[in-house]
Order: structure tokens, then sequence, then C-alpha cells
């Protein structure tokens, strides 16, 4: 299991690995910034905003040797939130590995909502298992921070600009900082 243990070990691993492109025509820094952006302009709490700025963190940890390749699920939402344990509580993590069946959810509820994904998205729509089944979109109500979740989709959904963002990832540092389960950790 992948684990961070510091902010430090955080903006290294999106310092080297952050310019890679996302599967949109945009970077995983940038799509990472664009998504913070849109929560904070949409007045969410911290522990969101936080969440839309980490969210893909687990893409980062694919390497070359451990290339995503198109026809395989890596779970990049169970890895990112696996990987901020140490870090971060339940209001940061939980959207986190939860953001991929808010998407799952979404199609299930709006069918509009599976129409409007990008090529990307319905591609990885596939291999997550699809839209929920009523049964998987009840169970998914049931769930802690279940409506983070889905508001951390709609940023996922919206933070694919092709124009970089006007924020950088040290402007989060304090708000980051603020939310560290153990705040001596730098």
């Amino acid at each position: 299991m992948i684990k961070l243990s510091s902010l430090e070990d955080l903006t290294a691993l999106y310092a080297e690995r952050g310019g890679s492109l996302y599967g949109e025509a945009v970077t995983q820094i940038q799509h990472a910034l664009q998504c913070a952006c849109l929560a904070e302009a949409d007045g969410a709490p911290a522990s969101l905003i936080v969440a839309a700025l980490l969210h893909d963190v687990g893409h980062l940890f694919e390497t070359e040797a451990y290339a995503p390749e198109p026809e395989v699920d890596r779970r990049h939402e169970i890895v990112g939130a696996q990987a901020l344990k140490g870090l971060f509580g339940e209001a940061v993590r939980t959207p986190i590995a939860m953001h991929v069946g808010a998407k799952r959810y979404l199609c299930f509820k709006d069918p509009a909502y599976l129409e409007g994904l990008s090529p990307a998205s319905v591609q990885s729509l596939a291999l997550q298992g699809g839209p929920f089944t009523a049964a998987e979109a009840a169970a998914f109500e049931g769930r802690p921070y279940w409506r983070e979740a889905l508001a951390l989709r709609r940023y996922d959904d919206l933070g694919k600009a092709a124009e970089p963002a006007a924020r950088a990832m040290a402007d989060f540092a304090p708000l980051m900082r603020g939310l560290l389960i153990n705040r001596a950790t730098p």
C-alpha cells in the first residue's frame, strides 16, 4: 500500500508527475487545480476543496512500468484515498474514494449526465462497472459523504479546460495544512 507521509511528499509527487496528461486536453496538475478552484468558487467546505484538489492523486502512482492501460481499471480512487490516509481524515478521503461511484450513480439516475460524459469518461465508465443498478444506487445513498462525492464528481467533470488554472498548488497548502490529521506533520 502506498502512503504519503507529509505535504512535502504530496507536493513533490505533483511536481514530479503532475505534468502527465489526464486523458483529456489537460494535465493532472491542471485538472486538480481546476477542480479545487471550482469547489472553492462554489463555496464548498475546506475538506471538499482539498478532496477536489487531490481526487485523482491515485493516477500519479502509475509509472511507466505500471502504465495505465485502456482496458484495465487501476482503481485510482481507492489507491489515492489509501495513500492519503496518514494525512487527512474521512471528510477528505471518503469523497475521493467514492468519486468513481458517484459517476456510476449519476449515470444511473440521470440519462442526460451519461450522454454528456467525455469520451475518456465513457471509456473508463465501462471499466468501472457501468451505471449503478437500483440496488447499488440505494447502497451508495446510504454511505456517509455520498452528497460530497456527487459534488466532487461535478467538479471533476468540469475541471477539464485546456487553459491553465488561475491558482497554483502552493496556494492550497495552507488549506491542506489546516486539515492534516497530525498538524505537527509539515
